[in-house]
């Protein structure tokens, strides 16, 4: 019998929590093959989300509630419940009901068909037009910067093998991307169809800095390519502006009248464009120092507050 851990970054969840455990618990009464547990995160929720997580364990034996110290993100929330992930598959899903727990049984037929991790597929994402915009983004970067197959869709709904899982916590610094961590981990990769369903309460945690912050993560933390890229840019404009230098040469010597003064425009734009490339370019090498130092320094992914429920009782 193989046994599944359920792992839930919870934020602004006090509402619609206890309907996604109750789906959990409806849907595994009929798959008598599995056993499971569920591991609740509270990502420094200031509403009463640990408070209902509190309430869940005490009911239900096989659920262990994570409380963080500060908000960390939905990725470090994630890593914490990896850590303390016992099952044979781990199950990642969302806390606000849009990915329906009642369709966890195609996620485990592809890893039972030989797959190591399997993504929920929506034909149609009810999210806001932000959120999905964030997500096309996040797409076209996993696909660029990470080498993602094009066919291949990611969300928060997916199952993994242990293995698989293992393999991303050998990752122990600061900005943690699962979607890099798993995409470097293996390519036996999937996808299945899931229905996504409406938001009923509350609206996305994720504002425009957190997506952007997550797009940092995913391609300074993984991949070199923006350093190429910048190289890259760096190169042809240095051409142009050599091949431009000639031009400018022969049209004053061969073209222009000798008393007519021309260009201070376009010189003046070239150079504030130079200008800012320069500072981009700089910026981006900033960054990828900035938070190799932070890793140095052994900034945390998480720190964990306090732990209740089956697995505190355990360590007591």
């Amino acid at each position: 019998m193989k046994s599944i851990s359920f792992v839930i970054p919870c934020y602004r969840s006090e509402v619609t929590l206890p309907g996604v455990i109750n789906e959990i618990k409806d849907t595994m009464k009929q798959m008598p093959d599995y056993t499971y547990d569920i591991i609740l995160v509270n990502d420094c929720s200031p509403d009463e989300t640990f408070s209902v997580i509190e309430k869940l364990c005490k009911e239900n034996d096989n659920i262990t509630g994570i409380n963080l110290a500060k908000n960390f993100g939905q990725h470090s929330a994630l890593m914490a419940g990896f850590h303390h992930a016992k099952g044979d598959i781990v199950v990642c899903l969302d806390d606000d009901g849009q990915t329906p727990a009642c369709e966890v049984g195609k996620l485990l037929e592809g890893i039972q068909s030989g797959a190591d991790v399997v993504y929920a597929k929506y034909q149609h994402k009810h999210h806001s037009g932000f959120r999905n915009f964030g997500s096309h983004i996040n797409e076209l970067m996993a696909r660029i910067m990470l080498g993602k197959p094009k066919n291949l869709q990611v969300s928060s709904y997916f199952a993994a093998k242990k293995f698989v899982v293992k393999e991303m916590l050998r990752y122990e610094y600061a900005y943690p991307y699962v979607i890099g961590l798993v995409l470097r981990s293996t390519k036996n990769i999937i996808n299945v169809d899931i229905n996504h369903r409406d938001r009923e309460y509350g609206a996305s945690g994720y504002t425009l800095g957190k997506l952007l912050s997550l797009w940092f993560n995913g391609f300074t933390a993984f991949s070199v390519k923006p350093l190429r890229i910048a190289t890259m840019t760096g190169t042809i404009f240095a051409f142009l502006g050599f091949a431009y230098g000639i031009y400018t040469i022969i049209k004053k010597i061969f073209i222009q009248p000798p008393e007519l003064v021309v260009g201070f425009s376009a010189l003046m734009s070239m150079i504030v464009f130079m200008g800012g490339m320069l500072m981009l370019m700089l910026g981006l090498v900033g960054e990828y120092m900035g938070r190799m130092y932070i890793s140095m320094n052994n900034s945390p992914q998480f720190v964990i507050k306090e732990i209740v429920g089956k697995e505190a009782e355990f360590d007591n």
